[in-house]
């Protein structure tokens, strides 16, 4: 686990799972993905795959040769039928609010998805859009995908930042702010557990976005001073 940076600027966000409701989605609707090739996966292993790049999902979950026979078909119904919901797709608590204390602060805000960019735009206007933040990835902005820290490094260098917090809920993000080298703190609304989120590496763990929020001033994202 990277030691928290003492004066922090830039705050890299994860989308789904952790500013958007989508894990449970995603989970039933790569089920029915898998199921139109013929493949059955068990939703827990689905589930706790759900944070990592889609270019590595298949493999993670069904093993090599599913990806080579079918990897891009699963992907493709995954992908069609998350556009035929996504609509349906709500803020977690806080989420809003949190963005807007961030900016308050003082520190730039990027967001860092593993999704399509048009899916993560579309997702990132629930929250507010681009007026919230100061820039956003996908994984079309990559060759690696989480837990690779590309993503990441991606997303710090378009703001230019240099002492950054990465906050995710799953395991997968956890790990890419490690591969990165930085501090990351972790939220419970992906459905991973605590410990877990603390033995992969996050510095602190909360429930929500808004639970993050209640408790801003103790972690790292002090405000930036104006001395």
């Amino acid at each position: 686990m990277a030691e928290a940076p003492d004066a922090v600027d830039t705050v890299v966000l994860d989308v789904d799972g952790t500013l958007v409701d989508t894990v449970y989605q995603h989970t039933v609707l790569w089920a029915q993905a898998f199921a139109e090739v013929g493949i059955d996966v068990p939703m827990w292993k689905l589930h706790r795959a759900v944070g990592i790049g889609g270019d590595r999902f298949v493999t993670e979950v069904a093993g090599e040769d599913v990806e080579k026979q079918h990897g891009d078909a699963v992907r493709k119904v995954h992908d069609e039928r998350f556009d035929e919901v996504i609509d349906q797709i709500r803020p977690l608590p806080g989420a809003s609010a949190l963005l807007d204390e961030l900016d308050r602060r003082g520190l730039t805000v990027v967001r860092a998805s593993s999704g399509i960019k048009s899916q993560t735009e579309r997702l990132i206007a629930i929250v507010g859009g681009d007026e919230r933040s100061q820039g956003w990835t996908s994984s079309d902005d990559v060759d690696s995908s989480k837990p690779a820290p590309d993503l990441v490094e991606a997303a710090i260098g378009k703001v230019d930042g240099s002492r950054s917090v990465v906050v995710g809920d799953a395991i997968w993000d956890i790990e890419a702010a490690n591969n990165a080298g930085l501090y990351s703190i972790g939220l419970l609304c992906g459905g991973f557990g605590e410990d877990e989120l603390r033995r992969t590496g996050a510095g602190l763990v909360f429930e929500t976005p808004q639970d993050l929020l209640d408790h801003l001033d103790e972690t790292p994202l002090h405000p930036r001073s104006t001395d």
